[in-house]
């Protein structure tokens, strides 16, 4: 259905109720989140997919109400080498400004750099599978609260992490994102903080917790690649 497009976006906002359900961006089999009428924050490794179009607005595949914009420039962080390597980060340039209103929103950035506290509960969202062994995506936009967990804990489990990344969820849980959500904001009091990045593949109990790039420790970059440091 949705072969001809590479991305779907809609906007996931303040603590995932309806309000932020409208600020999160769909792509095909990835997400963004807008965080000014026309630039979107997503996972670099989503270029993999070789986006070419987003999609706004729209909560549920099945419906065909949504804006479809196309994407006029990637940029992908300079240092981005490999999921596992850390600076997993890519901006987005649409084509034209979207028309913001009651079904898509921008999300706001933290104005300066944060740190999360231990348990601290946090909202992810997406269309991604909701079983391991299930290929077939959510048809719902579909949100869950996730736990943050300590960095050395999350260390300990993986063995090696990248710089730069926050984990939350999908250890000692069965809540977490999964296949299909990558790119999608880790949404804490209503700001996006961190970026779907990884796990380790299987999403109905997992050993090791869900990964996320930092938005915090980039927020320089952003400000400068998009030049909108009125987005917090």
């Amino acid at each position: 259905m949705f072969h001809n497009i590479s991305f779907f976006i809609s906007l996931v906002c303040c603590s995932m109720n309806d309000e932020q359900k409208r600020t999160t961006v769909k792509l095909k089999n990835m997400l963004g989140f807008l965080i000014t009428e026309d630039f979107v924050v997503s996972a670099a490794h989503c270029d993999d997919s070789n986006p070419t179009h987003v999609v706004l607005g729209n909560h549920n595949l099945k419906n065909g109400n949504h804006q479809k914009i196309r994407i006029e420039k990637k940029i992908i962080h300079e240092n981005y080498q490999g999921v596992a390597l850390g600076n997993d980060i890519m901006l987005i340039k649409l084509s034209e400004k979207t028309h913001l209103g009651h079904m898509v929103r921008t999300i706001q950035l933290p104005p300066e750099e944060i740190h999360l506290r231990e348990n601290q509960v946090c909202q992810v969202a997406g269309w991604g599978k909701t079983k391991t062994d299930n290929n077939k995506p959510a048809d719902e936009l579909m949100v869950v609260d996730v736990s943050v967990i300590d960095k050395q804990v999350c260390e300990d489990q993986w063995g090696s992490l990248p710089a730069n990344v926050v984990c939350a969820g999908g250890y000692g849980t069965d809540k977490g994102f999964c296949q299909g959500d990558s790119g999608g904001p880790l949404v804490c009091q209503g700001l996006a903080v961190g970026i779907v990045s990884y796990n380790n593949g299987i999403c109905n109990y997992p050993e090791e917790p869900n990964v996320y790039t930092d938005i915090t420790k980039y927020l320089q970059w952003i400000n400068k690649t998009c030049h909108c440091k009125h987005m917090s």
